[in-house]
């Protein structure tokens, strides 16, 4: 099969990404074989690229938005079957007996392993998965319309769970790319008020389409004080520009895996009144399942633009640049 490798992650203009024809993976007693139909390209795939994060397999194939057909399954699979479409989110496994597991936090689980970075993910033409962390997926999608949903959109789903939105509230949101478009339509149907900021022209656009109460810059202040606000852009900077957009007892929820520094705050100005900062890391399987039945429920609108599979650095490229619109997905 063709697949891509992060053989020594640099600068997008070194080109990090590596192309090989390898062997399909060889599966296990409790693991799926599975045909990329659809992969997309998430800023965590940037991030491992270009080395912002840590190397925790060499020669990792990234991409963790898998949309497939499974081609073969382990003798001890009982839920899936050949043909059958599946998905392969970023969680690839968890321990199950730490404290963290017991109490249904396997999100913080020490011993968790992610797909793309911990093993080989879906920027080629086959990958695998375990049975038990495998997603069945809603209907009424195509394949590129899905693959964002299994990171951008559960991501996102859990970010707005840590924001602590009130029924009706006002949130803002800072950076409008894959998770920021999905997460932003969960809230509308809730019946909140969004207030969108971002640099991109085209992505105002697509936030004023979607239903956004207001857009402007990303270092504006929104026409209101906000009850929540979540960071996508993963840029320090606009943590005390958020925080000053929020009213009283408000709470950011920041939901990137990388964020460059941020800067000083001021105890008064950022943080008095009860406001609150809080991380998300990563999603448990249940936040997967919630998330997929809302998307059953009520369809989302999900914007993506396709590339070829033998054009993952141009994605990268474009995702770096703000060129994407949307989620950018890989077709193989």
């Amino acid at each position: 099969m063709m697949s891509w490798h992060v053989d020594s992650p640099g600068s997008l203009g070194t080109h990090p990404l590596v192309r090989r024809l390898v062997p399909r993976p060889e599966i296990g007693a409790n693991e799926l074989l599975v045909r990329v139909l659809a992969c997309g390209v998430c800023r965590t795939d940037l991030h491992v690229a270009v080395g912002d994060l840590p190397v925790h397999r060499r020669n990792v194939v990234p991409g963790h938005e898998v949309v497939g057909l499974v081609e073969a399954v382990g003798t001890a699979v009982d839920a899936f079957k050949p043909g059958n479409r599946v998905g392969i989110p970023w969680l690839h496994s968890t321990c199950g007996v730490c404290r963290y597991c017991l109490r249904g936090a396997e999100n913080l689980c020490p011993n968790s392993t992610y797909t793309g970075w911990d093993v080989n993910g879906g920027f080629a033409e086959y990958t695998s998965i375990s049975e038990g962390f495998a997603l069945k997926l809603p209907s009424g999608y195509t394949d590129n319309e899905l693959a964002p949903l299994l990171c951008a959109g559960i991501i996102g789903f859990r970010a707005l769970e840590r924001a602590d939105l009130p029924e009706g509230g006002r949130l803002g949101v800072y950076g409008f790319g894959a998770s920021a478009h999905l997460a932003t339509q969960v809230a509308l149907a809730r019946g909140a008020q969004v207030h969108v900021m971002t640099r991109s022209k085209s992505a105002r656009e697509l936030a004023h389409d979607l239903g956004a109460a207001s857009v402007q810059g990303a270092y504006d202040h929104p026409p209101e004080l906000l009850d929540s606000a979540i960071l996508f852009a993963p840029v320090g900077d606009l943590v005390p520009t958020a925080l000053e957009a929020l009213d009283r007892a408000g709470v950011l929820s920041i939901a990137g895996i990388h964020l460059t520094d941020v800067p000083v705050l001021n105890y008064q100005k950022h943080l008095f009144y009860e406001r609150e900062v809080r991380s998300v890391t990563s999603n448990t399987r249940r936040d997967a399942q919630e998330f997929l039945e809302f998307a059953d429920n009520h369809h989302l609108r999900v914007s993506t633009m396709p590339y070829p599979l033998s054009g993952a650095n141009r994605a990268l490229e474009d995702l770096a640049a703000d060129r994407v619109t949307g989620a950018a997905v890989l077709v193989p």
